[in-house]
């Protein structure tokens, strides 16, 4: 089982895939460049951001994966950022489709962060506790949306105009109110496995939460029984 992972980021998933893939699937090893890829081995690169990831970078995956023909899935992993998953997902498959790629083997998956991954992260309970007293900001997003309660992937941009930046805002909010911090750079807890696990709980008991996360951990579930 071999997986070239294409991610949108510059620098978060590039260090928070990593850790969790180590967590979910620890058969699973990283290989410095695309070649090395052997037995059970993955590829990770960032597609320097959306559209881009779509095109030059995306064509430069195919380039390789031909080239090296051990690869059993290309998994693109992208934000939802200002669009609904489903058209996200229908246009991403349409700009695909119209380029007549033969990926042989190599099957296409694509996970949709909504809204982007930080969305994901606000899901940690343990993190945030909505009842303990904030300072503003924080205690105005909690009053615009608590996210310890409430599905995180359904906050808005609370009059921002963007959803990620908001939600990147709001996250940092909380690691601050924590005694830590987070950036794009450097996320810190975000890749400790305790953190994860967190993720995980709010799934298993709040089913309707984090859809998309979900996806995420239904494929990393799939290919860990593939490997075993």
């Amino acid at each position: 089982m071999n997986i070239y992972f294409l991610v949108e980021g510059r620098s978060t998933e590039k260090k928070i895939y990593p850790k969790w893939l180590s967590y979910l699937i620890p058969k699973l090893k990283q290989v410095k460049y695309y070649d090395q890829v052997n037995i059970n081995n993955y590829y990770l690169i960032s597609g320097n951001g959306y559209p881009n990831i779509l095109y030059d970078a995306f064509e430069n995956a195919i380039d390789k994966i031909q080239e090296i023909k051990n690869y059993d899935y290309l998994v693109l992993c992208v934000d939802a950022d200002e669009d609904n998953v489903d058209d996200r997902k229908n246009y991403i498959q349409k700009v695909i489709g119209e380029k007549n790629i033969n990926l042989g083997k190599t099957k296409l998956e694509i996970i949709i962060q909504n809204r982007c991954i930080e969305t994901w992260l606000l899901g940690n309970r343990k993190m945030f506790d909505s009842r303990q007293p904030h300072q503003s900001p924080l205690s105005d997003y909690v009053q615009y949306y608590d996210v310890s309660q409430n599905n995180t992937e359904l906050m808005g941009d609370n009059k921002t105009g963007n959803h990620a930046e908001f939600h990147f805002e709001y996250l940092r909010k909380i690691f601050e109110a924590k005694n830590t911090s987070y950036t794009k750079k450097r996320p810190k807890d975000a890749v400790k496995e305790s953190y994860l696990q967190q993720l995980q709980t709010r799934v298993n008991n709040n089913p309707q939460h984090l859809k998309t996360f979900q996806n995420f951990l239904n494929f990393c579930e799939m290919i860990q029984k593939q490997i075993a």
